[in-house]
């Protein structure tokens, strides 16, 4: 199904824009009277993250305020809490990784050094890469999930900790960071984006290092789609561009853009790997 007149009528946007042109709120919105069923089901993955997110809020505050344009009501998600503390628990209408992750929030939440947000978001990473049947989608949660393991990978390596208890999942990306010695742990000529990520991993800047990540990604959904214009895999891309973009513009205003603005510049020269991991 190709959406011509909704992807004809959206406002273009840049990552350094300070004033979204447009809201998820309002796109989800209109989706909802123009997307088709098996599209409606594509996008119904990403938006769970939301519902991940707000699992966590739940749980740590049962009147959390809570993001609204997740999948599921405050209700919904409070009716999966309660179901994940049945011993039994039949056919759910749920996640099953939602229900596990529940589960194990009872037993690790006090767990000095156990970050509920990342854990579930790694199990969603997971739960989309082996469940969502579009390609482009797919790839997209899987970049997501490399990254994520490879920057934890290396946290937890310059922090002296065994790094394969900190990897999550069993892709070639994870097999190879738990098996392989060398610091660029065998990657830095199997993934395109390795020169880009390793740069932002030794960013000392926690907030430039986020805007680097963001940029990284926002090219790479800008790359994959640059051809496709009006298919469900270019409202998915909007989607994740809009959604990084209103991020970031609710921040800040100026440095904001003048940030954005050379990192894309930057990254859309000759990217070199550190030479650390050239040695």
């Amino acid at each position: 199904m190709e959406y011509y007149c909704l992807m004809a009528g959206l406002p273009d946007i840049k990552l350094s824009d300070t004033e979204p042109g447009y809201s998820i709120a309002a796109l989800r919105e209109q989706l909802q009277a123009e997307i088709g069923r098996r599209d409606e089901h594509l996008l119904h993955f990403l938006f769970l993250r939301h519902d991940c997110q707000n699992v966590v809020r739940l749980l740590k505050d049962s009147e959390a305020e809570l993001e609204t344009i997740g999948n599921y009501s405050r209700e919904q998600l409070q009716e999966l809490i309660e179901q994940a503390a049945e011993v039994d628990l039949g056919k759910t209408d749920y996640p099953q990784f939602l229900i596990d992750f529940v589960r194990l929030y009872a037993e690790r939440h006090d767990e000095q050094g156990w970050y509920a947000e990342d854990e579930v978001l790694m199990r969603y990473y997971n739960y989309c890469t082996e469940n969502c049947k579009d390609s482009l989608m797919r790839r997209w949660y899987q970049l997501n999930y490399d990254i994520t393991n490879i920057m934890t990978a290396m946290i937890a390596r310059r922090q002296g900790w065994k790094v394969a208890d900190f990897v999550k999942g069993d892709g070639e990306v994870q097999e190879m960071i738990r098996t392989n010695d060398t610091k660029d742990f065998g990657l830095g000529t199997q993934l395109p984006y390795f020169a880009e990520l390793m740069n932002i991993v030794n960013e000392e800047d926690p907030v430039r290092k986020e805007r680097m990540l963001d940029a990284l990604k926002w090219e790479w959904l800008e790359m994959e789609t640059f051809a496709d214009t009006f298919s469900i895999e270019a409202v998915f891309a909007y989607l994740c561009r809009l959604e990084i973009q209103e991020r970031w513009a609710r921040l800040d205003v100026e440095q904001g853009r003048e940030t954005f603005e050379k990192i894309i510049h930057d990254l859309r020269g000759e990217a070199q790997v550190p030479d650390e991991f050239l040695r």
